[in-house]
């Protein structure tokens, strides 16, 4: 894997000087919409997610290398980065749960070279992905994300890809099955979209299992899916499965659940190159700003959310930098 002037650029504006990605995520738009709405018990409005997104920006970049955001309400928080690198997101938010086979959507009014000339070092699509669905479906999905990575290497800027994986089935993605499952959904969709042909530059994946159901762990909930020792090996595997730099997301989960998962990898021996992180990080701070206001809510990220950060990072020494997967000595 070589890179070019411009999507080198790129990967550095987004990492620290070890060439470890540690960048914060904020593009959640329906989600967070719905939560704040939740908390409030009163309906959340634009200015609530730009707002929200402006303050969780100022305060963690100062301690990431990064940050993701949207650039239908992110566009604002993006001038407050404290001069760190920016990932704009590409696709629409969420799904058409009307539609089989959570099929994904670009926004409309937006394009990579637009996303560029606002500001992107990186652009980041999410895709939901598993390696067993209808083979019409994941055609389709794969035929997108050509067309992205086309797109990104027309106008040289980094393409990192987001898939999160699903029960083609309709299982429930919280039931022991699915964990018993997402090992092999995780691999498959490394495997799948490291290829050359998407042109992507960095991975952003799910960690192979589900911490619930690792025997043996703190966040354990009492059924197993597998042993510590399995659990370990499902990380080494999938890191098998490519020759790309990739990271990890953090998927929802708390702040404690996600260092494990990053001592878990770490333990392993995986050499991951980063995370992009988000709830785990300003999650818990969602009822602060729907009842206490922004004020409240800047003053739990400058103590609570910088506690979660700094155990991110500290949990990221163990990653190793993306130099050596792209042919680069320091």
């Amino acid at each position: 894997m070589s890179l070019t002037p411009g999507k080198l650029a790129g990967l550095k504006a987004v990492s620290d000087s070890r060439g470890v990605i540690a960048a914060a995520a904020m593009d959640q738009r329906g989600s967070l919409q719905k939560s704040l709405a939740k908390e409030r018990g009163a309906s959340a409005d634009a200015h609530d997610l730009e707002e929200f997104k402006i303050l969780v920006t100022e305060v963690l970049t100062q301690h990431a290398s990064a940050i993701l955001l949207d650039p239908e309400f992110g566009l604002p928080a993006s001038h407050r980065r404290n001069g760190k690198g920016l990932l704009l997101a590409y696709e629409k938010t969420g799904y058409d749960s009307n539609t089989p086979g959570r099929l994904p959507d670009l926004l409309d009014l937006w394009s990579v070279r637009r996303l560029k000339e606002a500001g992107a070092d990186c652009i980041k699509i999410l895709l939901y992905y598993s390696p067993f669905e209808k083979s019409h479906i994941n055609d389709h999905k794969q035929a997108w994300t050509e067309r992205i990575g086309d797109e990104c290497r027309t106008h040289d800027i980094p393409f990192f890809l987001e898939f999160v994986g699903y029960d083609a089935e309709g299982g429930d993605e919280k039931s022991l099955a699915y964990a018993e499952k997402k090992p092999d959904i995780v691999s498959g969709s490394m495997a799948e979209f490291g290829k050359e042909k998407y042109g992507v530059d960095v991975l952003k994946v799910e960690v192979p299992i589900e911490m619930s159901f690792v025997e043996g762990t703190r966040a354990f909930k009492g059924e197993r899916a597998y042993t510590r020792a399995q659990a370990l090996e499902h990380f080494r595997l999938a890191e098998s499965m490519t020759h790309k730099p990739f990271i990890y997301l953090s998927a929802g989960v708390s702040n404690p659940v996600f260092i494990e998962t990053l001592e878990l990898a770490a333990e392993s021996g995986t050499k991951f190159n980063g995370v992009l992180c988000g709830r785990a990080t300003w999650k818990d701070g969602i009822p602060i700003y729907a009842k206490q206001g922004a004020v409240a809510f800047e003053d739990w990220l400058n103590t609570e959310g910088v506690k979660n950060i700094e155990n991110v990072n500290k949990a990221l020494k163990a990653a190793t930098p993306w130099y050596s997967k792209v042919g680069i000595k320091a």
